[in-house]
């Protein structure tokens, strides 16, 4: 064998390395990715039912039910056009209730969304800018039609640590 065939089996086998190992990270990166879907795409069947993803809304007041003797709750959210069951396994944040903007991620099991973790705003005037954004269009709508005022937009929310 020649030099120079050497290194073309070297280029070509330090090229299949690099294919194989950039293969690898990006199957490995698309599985970590966590969606953010609102209730009407979830109805929209936009939502993958089998994998892990992030629904976001408000939590529906009078929806919040607390089993007796145990850590499991199960409460609706809502981005006022369509609502989601979730169901939660242990310990919400000290800021969960009704009316607040929160984040749940977890899974689809048998129709209702069973969460992993629930994370809820950190103050008064903050919400998570996909909650806001996909409440936006249905509180606009709701202003429309004579309804509340908006929250909070990505836009128009204070930054922590500022004044």
């Amino acid at each position: 064998m020649t030099p120079r065939h050497k290194r073309m089996i070297t280029v070509v086998a330090i090229l299949a390395g690099v294919g194989v190992a950039t293969t690898f990270a990006l199957k490995s990166f698309n599985q970590n990715l966590l969606y953010y879907y609102s209730p009407t795409q979830v109805h929209a069947g936009e939502a993958p039912q089998a994998r892990l993803i992030r629904v976001g809304g408000l939590v529906e007041n009078g929806s919040v039910q607390r089993a007796p003797g145990s850590l499991e709750v199960t409460f609706t959210l809502t981005d006022y056009q369509q609502t989601v069951p979730v169901s939660y396994t242990g310990v919400l944040p000290d800021l969960f209730r009704e009316g607040q903007g929160i984040i749940a991620r977890g899974k689809f099991d048998s129709g209702r969304f069973v969460a992993e973790e629930v994370l809820a705003k950190h103050d008064e005037n903050y919400m998570p800018p996909e909650v806001a954004d996909s409440l936006k269009p249905h509180m606009d709508a709701a202003n429309a039609a004579g309804g509340a005022a908006a929250p909070a937009t990505a836009s128009t929310m204070p930054v922590p640590g500022t004044t």
